[in-house]
């Protein structure tokens, strides 16, 4: 491998985040619980989000107006507005949630920096993206922090044009098969694939990968012994 930029997935790559959009969807179907069973509310909330991606894109604002108007076909359009102001008040909550980095992180990012382009490639909100990265503490190990409005081969081939690159020069490093992975792979790069314990829905996909350019590692340590 010639590589010259190692890329990093930011959320359940670097630092925890799933787990909290789970809990906040727990406190959704609590607040919810007289009009669905938890499956249902879950289910309906799921629905919406999904509707919304092309209108909102990936991140937490998107995802508290999708529990509002969730929350409105739910009831037929007759919740309160105290339900509202609940609704909104998770969403802050889930906004200021404190950054948790992933056993490993620091340790690759230091034995990486300086050996490599080191950048972040995710996606979602810019402004709570570059929050939690300046929370993290770990911005000063990236050369670029690029938060993408998908992760489709086309992203990705914009940013390889941004940084100048050619494909077999990137390495993506990720928690999601169908954003991280499969695009890069698609596209000519490299990539690894390092699960998380838990996923959203979306970023499922019902197939095995198989591709020379490929791995999956127990977790982000294991990645050091490929590129040094």
């Amino acid at each position: 491998m010639n590589l010259k930029v190692i890329a990093f997935d930011a959320d359940d790559t670097l630092f925890v985040n799933e787990p909290y959009f789970q809990e906040t969807e727990h406190k959704f179907c609590a607040l919810m619980s007289d009009y669905l069973s938890q499956q249902g509310l879950s289910q309906e909330l799921f629905r919406v989000e999904i509707q919304n991606l092309d209108l909102y894109g990936y991140g937490i604002k998107g995802y508290i107006l999708s529990m509002i108007e969730a929350a409105m076909r739910i009831s037929n359009n007759t919740i309160s507005i105290e339900i509202v102001a609940k609704i909104i008040e998770y969403g802050k909550e889930l906004l200021q949630k404190p950054i948790e980095l992933l056993d490993g992180v620091e340790e690759t990012l230091a034995a990486l920096h300086g050996k490599y382009k080191l950048i972040v490639a995710t996606k979602g909100d810019l402004k709570d993206q570059q929050s939690k990265l300046h929370r993290s503490g770990l911005g000063h190990y990236f050369h670029h922090i690029e938060v993408m409005a998908d992760k489709q081969e086309l992203n990705y081939e914009k940013l390889l044009k941004r940084l100048e690159i050619n494909a077999d020069e990137f390495f993506m490093i990720g928690n999601s098969l169908k954003s991280d992975v499969l695009p890069v792979l698609e596209i000519g790069g490299y990539a690894v694939h390092i699960p998380f314990h838990t996923t959203w829905e979306h970023e499922k996909i019902s197939h095995t990968v198989e591709h020379p350019n490929f791995k999956t590692l127990e977790k982000i340590t294991d990645v050091l012994p490929i590129l040094l």
